[in-house]
């Protein structure tokens, strides 16, 4: 079956000749008997049918094909089939866009193109692949050209299309600019060289050439009052205004001018400004302006004041990039002013001639606009200042430092400035704190809390007047460095620092025992107050004590005297020098007596030793005075001596604690021997009368014990019966509940066993119907397969077979795949071989 070609009408076999290497054409309708040298490589294959309109591209053609005979196929080339009659592809032949169609695939639609159609004002694009004349014109391989539409265009081997080319259209209003990529020709016939731009102003669908780069369509620009065009110059050109304009020229082209703006060769639009305009109350200072030929004055400026509107030409911009309000100055305001160049100033009643440099003030209530001469330096307002307010002011010229304090309004003048004064990083720390700074345990510092000023707590203008609040019955000493003086303010009073003073800043000793500089303060405490200090003094038998003491101090000062104001700053640590003092007395006085004798006349001896003979101990050089002192606390500072100070107090403690117990012991043994008395009288009468109810609670007894004994015995019986009839109650119903489970156990399992019997006989039935029917099923096949054999066989293979030897027979029976194939009736197997002796009508086989 392998060597027959049956080929239908319009299909087609390429057939290779194996003895001569030769591949040849065979078309249908026909059926083709291969020969042993032959064999078939392509096919059956559909013939090639092309519509109309339509084409397709068979690349290595045949160059004439002769049947059977050796045939010239131009490789690398193409051949263009048109609508027509149906055609094969000869051997070696393929289609483009479809190369499997030649290994047997049937399918060749993807070869099948439409003719390329050319609407009307578009073209088609070419290149030529070969060397050819078209039409009467030569063309190189690589040439490109353009064929106008409308056309259906047939394509060629030698010509390559590139594409469709759209046109560009060109509205009214419109302009085309075009580039010319290589030399060319252009639509009107002129010559164009390469890189050259040109312009198509007539509306309509221009198609540029195969030459002509589109580089903008753009509209014509109308221009208004309030627009206008920054137009550039790329070359060497003339302006739509006649104005020759050289490359990198720029300038500004307005509806004055020209009232629209059309693309121009050789100019370059850089953007579209919209006119500036300078409303009332406004101005505008234009930078680097340009003069009547267009060109920029570097470094010049020119005012512009509203109401006026003007476009920003070319190398002009606005100072500060912006129009500026002109400076509203209330009757509170004032500008302080500098004149930049020489110029006479006309505002005022006056006029007033400027140099460079000069600084002057103006005040409203004014509308100020600032001339190109003057420069504002700043803005200012008066400063308001209430009672206890005040600003610090330097004099640029002088340099003088001086205090305004209110209440006022100050203005400051053309030379003057606010000036900040400078504090160390102490005193700032201590005003934010109320004066006094130091560990959260010292006493003195809640004197400092009423001072606090939250406005110093959130950061001290500097300009500001420095003050602080001096407490009630204190004093604080500033100090002038510039007169070099001191001076005194006794609170409560407010302390306002001048530009060139300072506080004096004290630095105390605090703490138990005291610590040198442990508080900072602002303030002296004129007193009355008390100062605790913890001191160590030794006995003449060498015992140390630590004695805690707490005496009252004040300052005896005379307010109106100078002199005593400042005897009591003398000594900047006064705490630390009345401490030490009265501590050196002390030890002194203490160093001559016993530890016993102290021990018992301490506070006498203190006193003597601080105060002496008189009530008061002073203090010459800052006028302090002690007028009392209390001793808190005496304690050894040695440990062995602390303890047996301890144990004998404790003694002590011990033995008046004794006699106490040995009395309270006496008193309570008295009051309990007479409360035994009054007890043991209680318990006799007690007795008596229990006895008498123990009486009547016997005769109660006996009557409850009879009463009991008999209602007892009564309930036993009763009991005992009820239980025994329940007990046999309960055995009747187990046997009968078991009874009736013993029967639904049995009912139960004879159910089970007659469905697991059914079920057995009805699954051995299906069993034996199945295998009866398998049987039968078999048997029929047997039969139908013998007596198709014997019909395929014939009675002439039979009689062959009868004829023939036992092994002849065994042989044939073998070819026919028959070797083992029995006969049977069910009871006995009969031999195919003697039964196809018999089959031929008892033939002998020797014969």
């Amino acid at each position: 079956m392998s060597n027959l070609a049956r080929m239908s009408p319009l299909q087609f076999v390429h057939v290779l000749d194996l003895n001569k290497n030769l591949m040849r054409l065979e078309v249908g309708p026909q059926t083709l008997l291969l020969k042993t040298n032959e064999k078939l490589i392509t096919g059956p294959m559909p013939m090639i049918v092309i519509p109309p309109g339509s084409y397709c591209e068979i690349s290595d053609p045949v160059k004439a094909y002769v049947h059977g005979e050796k045939c010239e196929l131009l490789l690398g080339q193409t051949k263009i089939k048109f609508h027509g009659k149906p055609f094969p592809l000869y051997p070696g032949e393929w289609l483009k866009a479809a190369p499997d169609f030649a290994r047997g695939l049937t399918n060749y639609s993807a070869a099948v193109k439409s003719l390329p159609v050319v609407p009307e004002n578009h073209g088609i694009r070419l290149r030529a692949i070969l060397d050819h004349d078209d039409s009467g014109t030569f063309r190189n391989a690589g040439d490109i050209w353009q064929l106008k539409g409308p056309m259906t265009y047939k394509p060629r081997p030698e010509v390559a299309i590139e594409g469709i080319d759209a046109p560009k259209i060109i509205k009214k209003g419109q302009v085309l600019k075009l580039k010319a990529t290589q030399g060319t020709i252009d639509a009107s016939g002129k010559q164009r060289v390469t890189g050259e731009e040109w312009l198509v102003k007539e509306p309509g669908a221009y198609l540029p050439g195969v030459f002509e780069e589109p580089v903008i369509l753009d509209k014509v620009v109308t221009l208004t009052h309030d627009t206008a065009l920054h137009l550039k110059a790329t070359q060497n050109i003339v302006d739509l205004l006649g104005k020759p304009r050289k490359t990198g020229d720029e300038w500004l082209l307005t509806s004055a001018s020209s009232p629209e703006y059309s693309t121009q060769i050789g100019v370059e639009v850089v953007a579209t400004l919209k006119i500036t305009v300078v409303k009332k109350g406004q101005y505008a200072v234009v930078l680097n302006p340009v003069d009547k030929d267009g060109k920029p004055q570097l470094g010049k400026r020119v005012l512009k004041v509203g109401l006026c509107r003007f476009f920003l030409h070319p190398g002009e911009k606005l100072e500060f990039g912006k129009i500026q309000d002109a400076r509203v100055l209330s009757e509170d305001d004032s500008v302080v002013l500098q004149a930049l160049d020489k110029f006479i100033d006309t505002v005022g009643e006056a006029k007033v001639k400027r140099e460079p440099g000069d600084k002057w003030l103006i005040k409203g209530p004014m509308i100020y606009i600032p001339p190109i001469h003057v420069k504002i330096v700043k803005q200012r307002k008066k400063i308001p200042l209430s009672k206890n307010e005040g600003v610090y002011i330097q004099d640029a010229h002088s340099g003088r430092v001086r205090l305004v304090m209110g209440p006022c309004a100050y203005m400051l003048t053309a030379t003057e400035d606010l000036w900040q004064k400078e504090l160390s990083n102490e005193t700032e720390n201590l005003l934010r704190h109320g004066g006094g700074s130091g560990e959260g345990d010292i006493r003195k510092l809640a004197y400092y809390e009423q001072s606090i000023d939250p406005m110093n707590a959130e950061g001290r203008d500097k300009t500001k007047v420095v003050t602080y609040r001096c407490p009630s019955n204190t004093a604080v000493q500033v100090y002038d460095y510039l007169q070099k003086t001191a001076r005194v303010i006794f609170g409560p009073d407010l302390v306002v620092l001048g530009p060139h003073e300072n506080f004096n800043v004290l630095s105390l000793s605090a703490g138990k025992p005291k610590l040198p500089n442990a508080l900072k303060s602002l303030c002296l405490m004129l007193g009355p107050d008390f100062i605790t200090d913890v001191i160590e003094v030794e006995t003449s038998d060498h015992a140390r004590l630590r004695i805690r003491l707490a005496f009252n101090n004040y300052f005896d000062v005379d307010k109106t005297d100078l002199e005593s104001t400042r005897k009591i700053f003398s000594v900047p640590d006064f705490i630390g020098f009345a401490c030490r003092q009265i501590a050196s007395r002390i030890r002194a006085s203490v160093a001559l007596i016993t530890f016993d004798e102290f021990h018992r006349h301490s506070a006498q001896l203190i006193q003597a030793a601080v105060f002496g003979k008189q009530q008061s101990l002073r203090f010459d050089v800052n006028n302090l005075v002690i007028s009392g002192i209390d001793v808190q606390s005496i304690e050894p500072s040695d440990a062995k001596m602390r303890d047996s100070l301890s144990k004998s107090v404790q003694l002590a403690i011990e033995i008046a604690t004794n006699s106490i117990e040995a009395a309270a012991s006496h008193e309570a043994q008295r009051e309990e021997q007479i409360a035994k008395g009054h007890l043991e009288r209680q318990i006799l009468v007690t007795e008596k009368e229990s006895e008498r109810e123990r009486a009547k609670l016997y005769e109660l007894r006996a009557l409850a014990s009879a009463v009991e004994s008999t209602g007892q015995a009564k309930a036993e019986a009763q009991a005992k019966a009820e239980r025994f009839l329940i007990e046999c109650q309960s055995q009747i119903d187990a046997a009968r509940l078991k009874a009736e489970a013993s029967q639904i156990e049995h009912d139960a399992k004879l159910q089970f066993e007659n469905k697991l019997r059914r079920q057995t006989l009805d699954y051995q039935k299906k069993m034996n119907s199945i295998t009866i029917g398998k049987e039968n099923a078999f048997a029929q096949l047997e039969t139908n397969k013998f007596r198709q054999m014997v019909q395929t066989l014939g009675t002439d293979t039979l009689v062959a077979i009868a004829n023939a030897g036992p092994e002849s027979q065994v042989n044939l029976l073998k070819g026919l795949g028959l070797e083992s194939v029995l006969l049977t009736d069910g009871n006995s197997p009969i031999n195919l071989l003697n039964t196809a002796s018999g089959l031929v009508g008892g033939q002998n086989p020797q014969e």
